[in-house]
């Protein structure tokens, strides 16, 4: 099955349940990594147009939506319209809209945002460089690119933990939330196989970025990329 098509239907068939699941497993931390990301979106007094990709149920599209200054507007693309029927629900009186879209053929014009934020979601692009080129063409120049996601720590001992946690533990607590163990599986497996910090930020700069920068939070288990155009 195509890597896109069968993304889309995990994320149909946990779309209910995804929200309470990173809360769990990340011990509430994905809470404070998205508003540090916030903070890296909405760091302007003036409204600017976002564009979330790979929003999911929208929670980072929301939480940019009552950070950003009066009159932005967000703009939230994914390929499962179960998750995005989720997020619609809780959008009401807020300027975002949600769309089904793909990251790496948008349907926006050239220069078109302000920034583009993925807040964990960019791993699970079936053609990274491309996706990456396809923000960076939607971005006005100057235009920042925010990108959180889960990473593991360097630390051997805590990568130790870490991964028999999250290859071990994790998919039997997805398989008892949803029923899906296949989706618990995958989305671990899809951490361990990201590109490393440093050759991401290679990637980033080859693609065009200017002033890469990259934090870590957690001992480096979610990490925030910030890129300019």
């Amino acid at each position: 099955m195509p890597k896109k098509e069968g993304i889309r239907e995990l994320f149909d068939d946990i779309a209910v349940k995804y929200d309470r699941f990173n809360h769990i497993s990340s011990f509430g931390a994905d809470r404070s990594w998205r508003r540090k990301a916030v903070r890296a979106i909405a760091d302007t007094k003036q409204p600017i147009q976002v564009l979330d990709v790979a929003t999911g149920t929208a929670d980072f599209a929301i939480a940019v939506s009552k950070k950003a200054a009066p009159g932005s507007h967000i703009t939230g693309i994914d390929l499962s319209e179960g998750m995005l029927e989720v997020g619609k629900a809780k959008c009401h009186g807020l300027l975002i809209d949600l769309e089904v879209g793909d990251a790496e053929n948008l349907r926006f014009p050239d220069g078109t945002f302000d920034r583009v934020c993925v807040a964990f979601g960019v791993r699970n692009f079936e053609n990274l460089m491309k996706g990456l080129e396809e923000m960076r063409r939607v971005l006005k120049p100057g235009g920042k690119l925010v990108i959180l996601e889960l990473s593991y720590p360097k630390n051997k001992l805590i990568f130790s933990f870490y991964k028999f946690y999250s290859l071990k533990i994790l998919p039997r607590i997805g398989a008892r939330m949803t029923g899906n163990t296949g989706a618990f599986t995958y989305l671990p497996d899809s951490i361990l196989k990201f590109p490393l910090p440093e050759k991401f930020i290679t990637m980033l700069k080859e693609t065009g970025y200017s002033t890469v920068q990259a934090r870590q939070f957690m001992f480096g288990v979610c990490r925030m990329y910030c890129a300019v155009k």
